[in-house]
C-alpha cells in the first residue's frame, strides 16, 4: 500500500484537501507531529510520499526551536535519495534551506488572498491550475527563499517571487497554500489571531469575506494540481 506521512508544525495547518484525494485513493498516511518527533527514529526515506507542512515560525531559527535542525537533515536525506517530496509554506522553506538556499525575512508580509502568477515553467506544471486566471491563492508568510540551485521556478507573485518551484525527478514546493479547506480557515483565523492584529491592513473580517469569495474556487483548483502532481509520481 502507497503511503504517505505529513510533518505537522501546528495542529490547525494541516493537509487540507490534499488528505481528501489521499483517502479517495485509499493510501495510508499519518502525521509526524514535528516539534516533539523522535527524530533519530525518523526514517525519511520510508513513506513512499513525504509532505512538509506550514507553521508560524522561521525554517532558520534553529537557535530558538532546535528540532528544525534534525528536520531539515531528515528532508536533506529524503531530497538526496530523490523520493516524492511536497513542501507547503514553511515546509518549502525548509526544503529550500535543505537544498542550501537562505530563507530570511522577506521585505513585507503576505497575508490573504490573491493571485499567483506562473512562469514560462509553471505553466506547463501541474501548478497551471493555480494560475490568476483559474483561482487567487491563500498567501500567509512573512519569510522568502532564494531559490534553489537547480530547481525550476513555476511562480511568484510581486510581493514574493519564489512561490512555487520543482526540484528533481519528484520534489513539489509551495509557499503559498494550494491545500488550504475554505471551512477550515475559522481555526486559522484563532490560531494566527496576534498575527493578524499586528499585521498593517488585515483584519479577520476582511479575510473571512475573502475565504467565502475564493475558497471554493481554490479547493476546485487545488485538487486538480494535486491530483495532476499526485498521478505524475505514478506511486
Amino acid at each position: 500500500m502507497t503511503t504517505v506521512t505529513a510533518l505537522r508544525h501546528v495542529a490547525f495547518e494541516d493537509m487540507g484537501t490534499l488528505e481528501d484525494l489521499i483517502a479517495a485513493r485509499t493510501w495510508k498516511m499519518n502525521y509526524v507531529e514535528a516539534p516533539v518527533a523522535d527524530w533519530a527514529a525518523f526514517d525519511p526515506i520510508k513513506p513512499d510520499l513525504l509532505v512538509v507542512l506550514g507553521g508560524p515560525i522561521g525554517a532558520y531559527q534553529e537557535n530558538i526551536y532546535p528540532f528544525l535542525k534534525a528536520e531539515i537533515a531528515a528532508i536533506r536525506a529524503r531530497l538526496e535519495a530523490d523520493k516524492p517530496t511536497l513542501g507547503i509554506c514553511l515546509g518549502a522553506q525548509l526544503i529550500a534551506r535543505a537544498l542550501g538556499a537562505n530563507v530570511y525575512p522577506n521585505k513585507e508580509k503576505e497575508v490573504g488572498w490573491g493571485p499567483l502568477l506562473m512562469t514560462a515553467k509553471g505553466q506547463t506544471s501541474p501548478a497551471r491550475h493555480l494560475a490568476a486566471e483559474h483561482t487567487f491563492m491563500l498567501h500567509w508568510h512573512g519569510d522568502t527563499f532564494d531559490l534553489p540551485e537547480g530547481a525550476t521556478l513555476l511562480a511568484g507573485t510581486e510581493i514574493a517571487l519564489h512561490q512555487a518551484f520543482s526540484w528533481g525527478s519528484s520534489t513539489l514546493a509551495f509557499q503559498c497554500h494550494p491545500e488550504v479547506r475554505a471551512g477550515d480557515m475559522e481555526k486559522w483565523f484563532v490560531g494566527h489571531a496576534l498575527e493578524i492584529s499586528t499585521t498593517y491592513g488585515v483584519n479577520v473580517p476582511s479575510l473571512r469575506a475573502d475565504t467565502k469569495r475564493y475558497g471554493a474556487v481554490l479547493e476546485q483548483q487545488g485538487k486538480k494540481c494535486f491530483n495532476e502532481w499526485l498521478d505524475s509520481l505514478k506511486l
